[in-house]
């Protein structure tokens, strides 16, 4: 035994996380490396003398490659025939009677093996049926080259430009809680009451800065074409005269009112970019708008709009004092591979 040999086995033989079997090997080849005979290796590792000689051939003959590693046909056999792990594993996509999925229980019950078995065939192919998340594939012919479009401004935007990815949080609620919350202790979390005073909404304008992170924000009591061609020209105050402005925004109606049509062809320096409809992921803001709702929004207790609004205002202003920007990082390659077999996907659903 080498001396590298031997610091690697004492390496596990110590190590708390390594498997059982590689630490018992590891330590009856070092009782061995010691001269301690197959008999007393055997009695003092609770194995059998034919094991200590199997081990004890398999570091000669290979070292420390595939250290531990249980050899074909050795082992545990197992005790579920593979037929039904397949049909645990099918189940996970299934839906028992009057049910929309199964859980670890039911599937335990329906093929008779207990919960553990289910979890630990479910959890090794990577398999969750008691979660569900949201998706939307969009149907715009225009897709691809709207996508190529908006990421191209991501990831390499033009010179001489700002590019501002703009969308409206709309009905805000001004939520007062009933009674006042308890506060955070050890073993418990901050609590408030289940129930709330509404008083009253308003909506968000918001252009984030793709490059800086900052962003220029108003909040109004309505959304309509009135409201964002304000909030247009609000946007032309606050940035320099010489730059050209790169809209990112989505489809909504309000965004292509004729009055806005007409006030941005009469300021040039805009250039506005349409995502993709059913895409509201490729417009940069709304991951803002996700900062905002949880480190502003959700544990606030707001007794007004007034106060809700200041609020908002506040967290604009301490973003902007010290802005961190979000780094678009999946190309418009990657991202249409994804879709296509997502499409894919809807249309064997649709068929079968």
């Amino acid at each position: 035994m080498s001396v590298e040999q031997r610091g690697e086995l004492e390496r596990v033989a110590r190590c708390p996380s390594a498997a059982f079997r590689q630490v018992a090997r590891a330590r009856l080849l070092l009782d061995a490396a010691d001269g301690v005979s197959n008999a007393d290796l055997a009695l003092l590792h609770g194995v059998t003398v034919v094991t200590v000689r199997r081990w004890r051939q398999d570091f000669v003959e290979r070292g420390l490659n595939d250290f531990g590693v249980v050899g074909a046909g050795r082992g545990r056999k197992p005790v579920i025939p593979q037929e039904t792990v397949e049909l645990i594993a099918k189940a996970a996509s299934l839906a028992p009677p009057g049910k929309t999925h199964y859980s670890v229980r039911d599937a335990a019950a329906q093929f008779g093996v207990s919960g553990y078995t289910v979890h630990q065939i479910w959890k090794g192919r990577g398999l969750k049926p008691h979660r569900a998340a949201g998706f939307k594939v969009s149907s715009d012919p225009d897709f691809e080259a709207k996508l190529v479009d908006v990421v191209g401004l991501y990831m390499n935007p033009p010179d001489n430009a700002v590019v501002l990815s703009i969308d409206e949080k709309s009905s805000i609620q001004a939520l007062d809680r009933t009674q006042p919350s308890l506060p955070m202790k050890p073993g418990r979390a901050q609590t408030f009451t289940h129930d709330y005073k509404r008083n009253g909404t308003t909506t968000l304008f918001a252009a984030l800065n793709v490059a800086s992170g900052q962003v220029i924000g108003a909040c109004h009591q309505q959304h309509r074409h009135q409201e964002y061609l304000s909030f247009l020209k609000h946007i032309d105050q606050n940035i320099p005269a010489d730059l050209d402005i790169h809209v990112i925004a989505d489809n909504y109606a309000t965004h292509k009112h004729p009055d806005v049509k007409a006030w941005l062809a009469k300021h040039p320096r805009f250039h506005i970019h349409y995502t993709p409809t059913s895409s509201s992921w490729l417009n940069l803001v709304e991951r803002w708008f996700r900062d905002l709702t949880t480190q502003a929004l959700k544990r606030g207790v707001f007794q007004s709009v007034t106060q809700l609004e200041t609020a908002i205002n506040a967290y604009i202003e301490t973003n902007n004092a010290n802005p961190k920007p979000f780094i678009w990082t999946a190309t418009a390659d990657k991202i249409i591979t994804k879709v296509k077999r997502a499409r894919t996907t809807l249309n064997q659903q649709t068929n079968s």
